[in-house]
């Protein structure tokens, strides 16, 4: 595949995967990575996250880098104006596929989630799991969110409520590939279904990817999706590659994932992205 090449003056932003490719391995903004995002920010490049995390999860690494506007959350599932919160786009997935997950995990064992979406009443996302294990408490280390223990399938039932944000299983590589398997057997290609991190695998709507997050934001900020430099190092972030006018991945990503971008910057333990916005921007 031909590599894009990059014209640093039309670009007016960075579209900004986090795990993995903004954020070192301990989880962190480094301050190396920072002073460059803010430095990028103060020459007029907008700076626009695109994650997989949900609004609470993030919020900490948006507000440290001062980013506001539209912003890409679970995977172009939710475009949020940012500081307010105010949901500007949701695409929420079927309850019947809830519904199937739920029965996989009963009958494999294997811990599943659920974020509903908020209401007028309560805008914050609800996380719902029906047990208390390892993989709650490390999706707790990893977000700072709880999971509320209930019966799923009693959540999903209440008036009123059309879809889920996102599910997700916490599994290893084994019982991913089965409950893929399954996936495929009862709904076709008919999901959205990507590994994110070693051991989450995110089911959402169909219509939900990193790239569509990417348009409907860019759009509210009245930029052109050629306007924009995608960071990314999961298959999550593919599409946004797609979307965005010039792609970037650290050197610690996923082999397909470096094979697609137009460039390959350092890891994210050397602050790659930080090397390249300083290379090419702060001079």
């Amino acid at each position: 595949m031909r590599k894009r090449s990059l014209d640093p003056l039309a670009v007016k932003a960075l579209a900004l995967d986090l795990d993995g490719t903004v954020l070192n391995p301990g989880k962190a903004l480094s301050e190396r990575t920072l002073k460059a995002l803010r430095g990028c920010r103060e020459r007029g490049l907008e700076l626009l996250m695109v994650t997989g995390r949900a609004v609470e999860a993030a919020e900490k690494y948006r507000a440290a880098m001062d980013a506001r506007g539209p912003m890409v959350y679970f995977n172009g599932a939710v475009v949020a104006d940012m500081p307010g919160g105010a949901v500007l786009s949701a695409t929420l997935l079927d309850m019947e596929a809830v519904k199937f997950c739920v029965g996989l995990s009963r009958s494999m064992g294997v811990y599943y989630q659920v974020f509903l979406p908020g209401s007028l009443q309560e805008p914050r996302q609800r996380l719902i799991a029906e047990r208390w294990c390892a993989e709650a408490e490390m999706y707790l280390d990893h977000t700072g969110i709880r999971a509320e223990i209930c019966d799923i399938g009693e959540a999903i039932a209440a008036p009123g409520l059309k879809g889920c944000i996102k599910s997700m299983f916490l599994a290893e590589a084994e019982a991913q590939d089965r409950i893929r398997a399954r996936l495929t057997e009862r709904f076709g290609g008919s999901l959205y279904v990507a590994r994110t991190l070693r051991n989450f695998l995110e089911i959402m709507n169909p219509r939900v990817s990193k790239g569509a997050g990417l348009r409907i934001a860019l759009d509210r900020r009245g930029l052109m999706p050629g306007e924009a430099i995608a960071f990314g190092d999961e298959e999550s972030d593919l599409p946004m590659f797609v979307a965005a006018g010039f792609s970037a991945a650290p050197a610690n990503a996923r082999e397909a994932v470096r094979q697609a971008a137009d460039l390959i910057v350092p890891s994210n333990a050397e602050d790659g992205v930080a090397a390249f916005l300083e290379e090419t921007f702060l001079r």
